[in-house]
């Protein structure tokens, strides 16, 4: 123990220096939100659907939701039931085993409805291609309004996805 002490004495806490502030990154919070609020009335529902992937995405879309992205401080909010959604987030391959579920997921959301393939796997099939086991895109099965690839995508571009997606709403009003 003294032995590491002394050590810590001698050579000091190696850190890195905190990264400068990026401040082309910012959003305007607000201009978001009323602007969502224009086309919904109410905040984006998102129901989030796993047709087969790694989990990977997932924890990326976690991530979307945690302070730093602060997705609900936007006006954006995930939701438990397709019933109560605007917008499908699906991630991971479509599998067989899967598809039922997500048509189901789908044809249970209220029109006017998007779907966001999030991941290389939704987006394209992936590593996973089409076997056996999985039918490809989320597009083989959906009609997909906007794809965000990445293996797994960063969370501000999904962020960024969700975003584009609501844009053709916002430039109608």
């Amino acid at each position: 123990m003294w032995r590491i002490l002394k050590q810590i004495a001698h050579v000091g806490l190696p850190t890195e220096p905190a990264p400068e502030a990026n401040n082309a990154w910012r959003t305007d919070e607000d201009k978001i939100q009323s602007e969502i609020l224009q086309i919904l009335g109410r905040a984006l529902c998102i129901r989030h659907v796993d047709s087969g992937s790694c989990n990977a995405c997932e924890l990326e879309i976690v991530a979307v939701g945690n302070p730093y992205y602060n997705i609900e401080g936007l006006g954006i909010k995930f939701v438990a039931s397709p019933r109560h959604a605007d917008m499908l987030l699906v991630t991971g391959p479509m599998t067989k085993n899967m598809e039922a579920a997500v048509k189901y997921a789908y044809d249970a959301t209220p029109d006017p409805k998007l779907v966001i393939a999030v991941g290389d796997c939704a987006c394209t099939g992936g590593i996973f291609g089409k076997s056996y086991a999985t039918l490809g895109s989320v597009s083989s099965v959906l009609p997909v309004d906007v794809t965000v690839p990445g293996c797994p995508p960063k969370p501000i571009d999904i962020l960024r996805g969700v975003l584009t997606a609501l844009s053709p709403r916002i430039q109608d009003k």
